[in-house]
């Protein structure tokens, strides 16, 4: 399984958030693969070849377009991507093609997937279902997960544009279809070959650079532990006084950024499906954090190593002076250099805070708790290094733009547009906090 479960969670939308930079680079190839079937059966000419190409080839032009929904180069040959824009909320079209079936699925499954995969989350939560929900106790035993440092079908050598994971990442990525043939030729011939005697759990741990064989996922006995946001109240930029620690916060004044959503701030890096292999992955977040609309809170310099390994939740409390924004978050690994290397990252639609069915438009100023899923990782800190952690509004053109009105995204043009001024709070009654998996090996 490399694919998702949740599809209104696990690729199109995240936080109810469309997933503007894989969504449209997809649709965009698949739109050039219909006009090619249509140009050969007759129902197309050459210059509609030529124009999809080049709609395709200006992908950077084509994230810009305003309104959404006015992809002129996707009418007519690419329908799903109207449909996803039509179904903002997870509804009965989505429900429609929710895999989630687990209990009514019994067969033998080997779950691969990549911590920058656009999948990772299906991946993961596939596993976790069947594990946990399949019919019988010989489908739940018979479920295996395999997570290297990978992305989507662009990468499987471990060497990214500023991150080399090394030969153990690459070499085990080339043996994932010795993996499969042994799967299936224990579960479909029937050859008893010990695969399933293995330990179910293989996950490539990043910072050490090391294969780790498990149990199951979540890890048994993780421990996950609150890392509280600081800050004299000047959290903006590398450059703020932002701190990230485990002790709860007492009487601190809150953070403030703008959020101009003609000027977002840039995604780099991630996990992405795009043709710009230097926008995929572990990448140098150091001129995101120089942004004024971007806050940044890290520990101080580790003494000793912090093993982070599973599900990554943020727990914030914010406000808004519009009905409607979103809010990011990334996790980050500073290393001694001061390169501050992408993990993984998660945003939340704040209309979708207390649901993804029935949206809630803000009040003025209204302090509201929010949960924002960074998917999941594996990582330890090496001392030396620091935890740090980025808040801000947009992450364009992975994410698609918050017009920040409360009206419908997906038809809003750009002259609708309007500013909010967003804040952070993190004090004893609004303890906003990173939730990390902690791993302690004896």
């Amino acid at each position: 399984l490399i694919a998702p479960v949740d599809h209104y969670s696990d690729i199109a939308y995240r936080g109810g958030v469309l997933n503007l930079g894989s969504m449209l680079f997809w649709c965009s190839m698949m739109a050039l693969g219909e006009q090619g079937r249509r140009l050969a059966t007759g129902h197309a000419a050459p210059e509609d070849m030529q124009k999809q190409a080049a709609a395709l080839f200006n992908l950077v032009q084509l994230y810009e377009t305003l309104p959404l929904a006015a992809m002129a180069h996707l009418q007519g040959v690419s329908p799903h991507f109207f449909n996803w824009l039509a179904h903002p909320t997870y509804d009965d079209f989505w429900r429609g093609i929710d895999a989630r079936n687990f209990a009514q699925n019994a067969k033998p499954m080997l779950h691969i997937g990549g911590w920058y995969d656009i999948f990772l989350n299906g991946t993961l939560q596939g596993y976790i279902g069947m594990r946990n929900h399949a019919p019988t106790a010989a489908a739940r035993s018979r479920q295996k997960l395999i997570i290297g440092p990978w992305s989507h079908g662009t990468n499987w050598t471990s060497s990214y544009h500023e991150q080399e994971f090394g030969m153990h990442a690459s070499g085990e990525a080339a043996g994932l279809t010795a993996v499969q043939l042994r799967w299936l030729d224990r579960w479909v011939k029937g050859l008893e070959n010990g695969i399933e005697q293995e330990p179910p759990v293989r996950i490539f741990v990043m910072g050490i650079n090391q294969w780790r064989d498990e149990q199951d996922w979540p890890l048994p006995d993780t421990r996950y532990t609150p890392y509280y946001l600081h800050s004299g109240g000047h959290a903006n930029t590398l450059h703020g006084d932002g701190a990230l620690s485990t002790e709860r916060p007492g009487a601190e004044p809150t953070d403030t950024f703008v959020y101009h959503p003609h000027n977002p701030v840039p995604s780099v890096g991630g996990a992405n499906l795009t043709p710009f292999a230097s926008s995929i992955g572990p990448r140098d977040q150091r001129s995101v954090e120089e942004r004024e609309d971007v806050l940044v809170f890290s520990t101080p310099v580790l003494t000793k190593a912090v093993e982070v390994i599973g599900p990554i939740i943020a727990h914030f409390y914010v406000s808004s002076s519009a009905p409607d924004t979103d809010i990011t978050c990334k996790l980050v690994d500073v290393y001694p250099d001061g390169r501050a290397m992408l993990l993984t990252d998660g945003i939340l639609r704040l209309r979708y805070r207390h649901s993804f069915t029935e949206p809630t438009l803000l009040q003025p100023d209204e302090i509201a708790p929010i949960t924002i899923d960074l998917w999941s990782t594996a990582n330890v800190f090496l001392p030396g290094h620091r935890i740090r952690i980025e808040v801000s509004s947009s992450c364009f053109p992975k994410f698609a733009r918050n017009s920040n009105t409360g009206g419908d995204v997906a038809t809003e043009g750009p002259e609708k547009y309007q500013t909010a001024v967003n804040r952070i709070y993190h004090a004893a009654d609004h303890p906003s906090h990173l939730l990390l998996p902690i791993i302690e090996r004896a």
